[in-house]
């Protein structure tokens, strides 16, 4: 529970010093008593009070008070409701530079781990899709309801050579078109019913493939966001056939101007919990819109409620309404 006037809780300050100067009062009332030591005159004089009782109008009254101030504040609550159904495509790099250690056991198994809670998360109305991408992109997995045959598929994910991060983009735009088709829905920006995003992961720069201008322009075109993450440190090393040791240091740049052109995010990880993170970020994106309460009704009809439950209590114990 968050509030949006949150300054209003100030308010409870003044609460607070009618409460204090009430206990004060009673204490004073106490201390002229006792300066009266005739007792029994004193109780044949004076009529019986309700003891305990005749406090708890006071102290329902405080609890109104603090009820209506909270209301004040304006309240609300945030709860995560899941978006209407949308396509959401996995890129996975698979290139030689992912079996790198920087990043325990490597990154590709770090990868294929967090991808996988990835997708458990996602609602069950999404259908999801897995493309592999190292020389060449493959379309692992078309767009499914069934996720945990996208969870199977990333857990066989094989480290092989180069980085087409542009095929790609270009294959999972060709995966989205078909998903829409087969829904009857045209592959437009303005189409109406089922959206679409992608999401890659990639370590390294473009090695091979169509250039990722191209299909940075055609996922403009289809109106499908692509969000990045950069995956690895600059101190990662991988090594080739023959025995020679090759540093691969992620390519952030790349990266983050295609998120920027097509309207994603991107994102930075160099580490195995990093990357957690940030999956669990961008599954809150596709996944949910949080969705806000008003709760001030709530807090106005108690501190009401309370407040004429004092009064009856003040009615029917002292014959007076409060």
């Amino acid at each position: 529970m968050s509030f949006q006037q949150p300054l209003l809780l100030l308010l409870l300050l003044p609460v607070a010093a009618l409460a204090a100067g009430y206990v004060f009062l009673q204490q004073r009332r106490r201390h002229y008593a006792v300066r009266f030591t005739n007792i029994e005159l004193l109780s044949s004089v004076v009529p019986k009070r309700p003891g305990w009782r005749r406090h708890v109008p006071a102290a329902v009254v405080a609890m109104s008070l603090v009820a209506l101030t909270l209301g004040l504040a304006q309240p609300v609550h945030e709860t995560p409701v899941a978006n209407e159904s949308k396509i959401v495509m996995l890129d996975i790099d698979v290139s030689r530079s992912m079996e790198a250690t920087d990043v325990s056991p490597t990154r590709l198994k770090a990868a294929a781990e967090a991808a996988q809670e990835f997708v458990r998360g996602l609602p069950p109305g999404h259908q999801v899709g897995l493309v592999s991408f190292s020389n060449t992109a493959d379309i692992v997995v078309s767009p499914t309801d069934d996720h945990e045959q996208v969870v199977k598929a990333i857990g066989e994910l094989q480290p092989e050579a180069s980085t087409a991060t542009g095929d790609a983009v270009l294959a999972s735009l060709q995966a989205i078109e078909a998903a829409r088709a087969a829904a009857g829905v045209e592959s437009t920006p303005s189409a109406q019913g089922k959206s679409a995003t992608i999401v890659m992961l990639s370590d390294g720069a473009q090695k091979v493939g169509a250039p990722l201008s191209e299909a940075a322009a055609a996922a403009v075109a289809a109106g499908v966001p692509v969000s990045t993450i950069t995956f690895g440190t600059p101190t990662g090393v991988v090594t080739v056939p023959g025995g020679a040791v090759v540093p691969v240091p992620p390519d952030p740049e790349a990266m983050a101007e295609l998120a920027e052109t097509t309207g994603g995010r991107s994102f930075d990880a160099a580490s195995a919990d990093q990357l957690r993170d940030v999956y669990s970020e961008i599954q809150s994106d596709v996944g949910y819109t949080i969705q806000t309460s008003d709760l001030w009704p709530w807090f106005v009809a108690v501190g009401l409620l309370l407040l004429m439950a004092a009064s009856l209590a003040a009615m029917v114990w002292s014959g007076r309404f409060l």
